[in-house]
């Protein structure tokens, strides 16, 4: 008869809350019972547990085994708790010795043969050792994704059997390197052929973090564009790669790129779900929006997106944050994403082009163009009509700017930034008109096109943003009216010839 207490965790959402595994063996029917509001998958701990015991020479008590989750009225869910679980029994049954092990964080699944195996969530997990000053033991694989968490020393298992000469005898993990400059991106815009006026368009993108919208006939380059995106933004910095990496670990998702320091790109399909877009399901877990903070949302083929789906990304691109609410309880999810959109003009995809006739009728084409919704195309910075390449340039390979090239403007126009607010005031962003330091041509200029293409309050600062980066990378203290002028164009759109209208 006796009982034992040892450390172990849960995910909920991005965190990982501690949960304290209270072992009690007494008098009874053999067999294990588990409290705590666990889920199935915790309640499935109990063969996975009497199998490892007997594949790695334990002995399974002949005792009623009682597990308590604590605190009881948190859900715990996963399998991280099966070695927390197995680790108190053994040492409740004097089976392994008990030193060192109430200054432990036991996270790991044990398979049948006695294996421990890794769990999604390892960053987390290793957050939170670090917070408790408490030692991580998990799998190896667990134990490499927690390097780039500073200030712990965790310990490797591979093996439940290792546990029977105490905690003491486990290996520390040796240290990993991780990548310390960032390596060439496959893909660089020299391979894009005769998209000039787009590459500049993406420039200005990536040099302010504004939302793109590519508009053109299938083949046209658009998804070449986009995917090349992260080729022109800067590596991501400690923070940055730390927040992203905490999202790809919760989300079970590779954290090699990241940790390379390459930002996120992610592009769903437009059969997407809502919860699959910014989050939900049962455990909540982050959903695309979330695993490409730091990095590029692409949605291709816009209008094919549930508008209902679309809607959902209104307050997540203002707020860069996700707040689901649930029955128990609410969850925060960081999604300060780029987003690049791409997008037919119409049902047939050739409105507008000069090479094919389009057969869609006017009301065809609002309609196909209207399922982004007004809101969300308020939202969106920079448009660009992306019109068929050259033959003659293509069958030549023809190059024009390349990555390289446009990651030096890019980089150059936010150092000019951060040095331009720092002399200001601190500011982070240019939060309005005012902040971006237009001259009195300038203004004038802003003030006529927001009149002539109806611009709205959000729409006229935004397009002040535009202007301002601009500015940037032409090295300019003021937006002058040429900046202003170069902002408008990229704000509204043309389609079969005509105007469509301003944003």
């Amino acid at each position: 008869m006796s009982s034992y207490a040892v450390r172990g965790a849960t995910l909920k959402g991005l965190e990982a809350i501690p949960v304290t595994v209270e072992v009690d063996l007494a008098g009874g029917i053999p067999g294990m019972t588990i409290v705590g509001m666990p889920d199935s998958a915790v309640l499935e701990a109990r063969h996975r547990i009497r199998c490892a015991f007997r594949e790695s020479n334990f002995e399974m008590p002949r005792l009623h085994i009682t597990v308590n989750l604590a605190p009881s009225d948190l859900r715990k869910s996963g399998t991280g708790l099966d070695l927390a679980i197995a680790v108190a029994t053994l040492a409740a049954s004097g089976q392994m010795p008990k030193a060192d092990l109430d200054s432990c964080l036991f996270v790991g699944e044990l398979g049948l043969s006695g294996d421990v195996s890794s769990v999604r969530g390892g960053i987390a997990y290793a957050l939170l050792a670090r917070e408790l000053g408490l030692t991580l033991v998990g799998a190896p694989a667990l134990v490499k994704d927690c390097a780039s968490v500073g200030g712990i020393a965790p310990k490797e298992i591979s093996a439940l059997s290792q546990v029977r000469l105490g905690v003491s005898r486990l290996f520390d993990s040796a240290p990993v390197n991780l990548p310390g400059t960032r390596a060439r991106h496959s893909l660089d815009y020299s391979d894009v052929v005769d998209q000039e006026a787009a590459k500049r368009a993406l420039v200005i993108a990536a040099a302010g973090g504004h939302g793109m919208l590519m508009m053109g006939p299938p083949g046209s380059g658009k998804t070449m564009l986009a995917r090349r995106m992260p080729s022109i933004l800067p590596e991501l910095d400690e923070t940055e790669r730390l927040e992203a990496l905490l999202v790809h670990s919760v989300c079970g998702e590779s954290i090699e790129d990241v940790s390379a320091g390459y930002r996120p790109f992610r592009s769903p399909h437009h059969s997407v779900s809502r919860a699959g877009l910014v989050g939900g399901g049962n455990p909540v877990r982050p959903g695309e929006a979330s695993l490409a903070h730091r990095g590029v949302l692409f949605l291709d083929e816009l209008p094919e997106f549930s508008p209902s789906v679309l809607q959902a990304l209104r307050q997540p691109m203002e707020d860069r944050e996700v707040r689901l609410v649930r029955a128990e309880g609410s969850y925060s999810f960081p999604c300060a994403f780029q987003l690049i959109a791409a997008s037919n003009p119409c049902p047939c995809g050739h409105a507008g082009d000069r090479g094919r006739a389009c057969t869609c009728t006017p009301q065809e084409i609002a309609r196909y163009q209207g399922r982004i919704g007004g809101a969300l195309m308020d939202r969106i910075d920079v448009f660009v009509d992306v019109q068929r390449p050259a033959a003659a340039r293509v069958i030549k390979g023809s190059e024009g700017l390349g990555s390289s090239e446009m990651l030096e403007q890019v980089v150059r126009a936010r150092d000019f930034s951060s040095w331009r607010r720092a002399k200001r005031d601190g500011a982070a962003v240019d939060i309005d008109v005012a902040s971006c330091a237009l001259d009195a041509g300038a203004a004038s200029l802003l003030e006529t096109m927001s009149e002539r293409l109806a611009l709205g309050g959000r729409a006229i600062t935004r397009t002040a943003r535009v202007a301002r980066t601009i500015a940037d990378l032409s090295q300019s203290d003021l937006v002058t009216s040429t900046h202003v002028a170069e902002a408008c164009a990229f704000r509204c759109r043309f389609e079969t010839g005509g105007h469509h209208g301003g944003r």
